[in-house]
């Protein structure tokens, strides 16, 4: 075990690293390896060019030929405001600077706005996985609304030479039926022309807050929000990390009906651990065949240790890596290669295994 990854977990890292997951057995998993685009896509309907695309995500960075992977994201610029995702490092206003961290960090892909990766694609386009990501939530509208919108076609992502493209659907919204059909017709073209696709399967509505609980992030809610976005064939879901659970009985509270649940998804498919509510995420996601990524979070104080920590539980839930943007960006760019090579030695470490 690495010395290093031990100091940055502190007093959680005997729960986190000694954990036996005895709800979803691990076996039951379909996990990342080697062999993954061969064992879980070469039998699907996704085309030869699209096992082409997969295959160069996975095969390039520190994590190549692993199975696990590490994307730098950085569409912040739109979804939070240019000034306030930037004002901390100037530099990234620059498109060039962020394609520049994801190849010094050594990530499997880089994952942006059709503005940032066109822009530099004609030097950067084969050099390392570009992941377009297409529509965003503009946050101008006065007073701010949250819709996600196209900002361009999937046609234009092909002639780009993106190699995947990414969509944010956000789950329990209003506006929800209309994204999902949007993107699933538009995962439908992408593929067709040969690029994978990615799901930021996010939830958004406000009567998810109840009570003082933000069940934004509870797994029952966003497990289904990732079997949502597994149903209309996104290769790989993004997901933020789970903090809590018992979303559909809290808003089933005072008579109300809302959704299905079923007891057993609280007393046998899921524990208040944190690599147990993970893990229950990536049951949403096939059993793992569509590869989970949780996101990074905000940057904070002690971002370092929340990578890695957010690493850990990934893994050892049977999660296929990290999509970590705003940690790495909003410092200095040695010391954003520093994070996503720390999160990238978690998945490293063959002493850290699925619980």
């Amino acid at each position: 075990m690495s010395t290093p990854i031990v100091e940055l977990l502190g007093p959680e890292a005997d729960s986190l690293l000694g954990h036996v997951c005895k709800t979803i057995p691990k076996e039951h998993l379909h996990l990342p390896g080697p062999d993954f685009v061969d064992r879980i896509f070469g039998p699907s309907d996704r085309n030869n060019r699209v096992l082409h695309s997969l295959a160069w995500i996975f095969n390039a960075g520190r994590l190549r030929r692993t199975g696990y992977l590490s994307i730098l994201p950085v569409d912040q610029g739109i979804e939070h405001s240019a000034g306030a995702s930037f004002a901390k490092n100037p530099a990234y206003f620059d498109p060039e600077n962020i394609v520049k961290l994801a190849i010094e960090g050594g990530c499997n892909a880089v994952a942006s706005t059709f503005g940032v990766l066109g822009m530099v694609a004609r030097k950067y386009a084969h050099k390392i996985p570009f992941l377009v990501k297409f529509n965003h939530n503009e946050l101008l509208t006065y007073p701010n609304k949250f819709d996600q919108v196209f900002f361009g076609t999937i046609k234009q992502a092909y002639e780009m030479g993106a190699v995947a493209v990414g969509a944010t659907i956000y789950f329990g919204s209003p506006e929800s039926t209309r994204q999902i059909v949007e993107v699933s017709q538009a995962f439908a073209m992408a593929h067709e022309l040969g690029m994978a696709t990615v799901l930021w399967c996010y939830l958004r509505n406000s009567a998810f807050k109840k009570d003082g609980v933000d069940y934004h992030v509870a797994a029952d809610l966003t497990g289904q929000a990732n079997h949502l976005g597994v149903t209309i064939e996104a290769d790989i879901i993004k997901q933020k990390l789970p903090e809590n659970n018992g979303g559909f009985k809290a808003l089933n509270m005072g008579g109300s009906s809302y959704g299905k649940l079923d007891e057993r998804m609280y007393t046998e498919l899921t524990s208040d651990h944190p690599i147990d509510l993970c893990r229950y995420q990536v049951a949403n996601c096939y059993m793992g065949r569509a590869g989970l990524i949780n996101s990074g979070g905000a940057s904070g104080k002690n971002d370092l240790a929340e990578a890695v920590k957010t690493a850990v539980i990934n893994k050892r839930a049977g999660g296929m890596g990290l999509i970590s943007g705003r940690k790495a960006f909003q410092r200095p760019m040695d010391e954003g290669v520093k994070l996503l090579h720390a999160i990238q030695d978690v998945y490293l470490d063959p002493s850290i295994t699925v619980a």
